[in-house]
């Protein structure tokens, strides 16, 4: 089977979240921190054991998936960085990298859907689980991640794996 040159450069392109590190742990003094896939993929897997049974999991597992794809080209912001157009950044990287994805990318960018809402509550639980495993392997406070963290996510089932 032959594959297009075009598609086989957009996979690779893809691929480069797994060379990305996250930029809040390399500013934090994270020693081999982890990238922006091995994020998702961590988000995916609490998704999968966490998701209430009335949302669709597929598309709660494509949004984990999905929804940093744009840093590939935008970078790995973060509220330290300027922030101002990064809607429109990440947007316009999304479209041109994915456009068959957009939509969802939009879904889990608005929050408004059931799926959306669970998405940014595991975003910010696998965070703040990364957070206190660095803790625990480095001499580090990262207490502002796990702060964070409690501060994004309402449900209580997820909270109390922060306490």
């Amino acid at each position: 089977m032959h594959i297009p040159t075009g598609m086989r450069d957009r996979l690779q392109e893809w691929l480069g979240l797994k060379d990305l590190p996250r930029t809040g742990w390399v500013r934090s003094g994270v020693q081999e921190p982890e990238s922006v896939a091995a994020h998702s993929w961590g988000m995916a897997v609490l998704a999968l054991h966490f998701a209430p049974k009335n949302l669709d999991l597929a598309k709660v597992l494509a949004m984990c998936i999905i929804h940093d794809l744009p840093e590939v080209r935008v970078g790995d912001l973060t509220p330290h960085d300027d922030v101002t157009n990064k809607a429109e950044l990440e947007a316009s990287a999304m479209s041109e990298l994915a456009p068959e994805w957009l939509g969802l990318f939009r879904e889990y960018e608005s929050g408004l859907s059931e799926e959306a809402k669970f998405v940014k509550q595991i975003d910010k639980l696998d965070m703040g689980l990364q957070a206190s495993i660095y803790q625990s392997r480095h001499e580090l406070d990262l207490s502002e991640f796990t702060n964070s963290a409690k501060l994004k996510i309402t449900d209580s089932n997820l909270l109390r794996f922060l306490e």
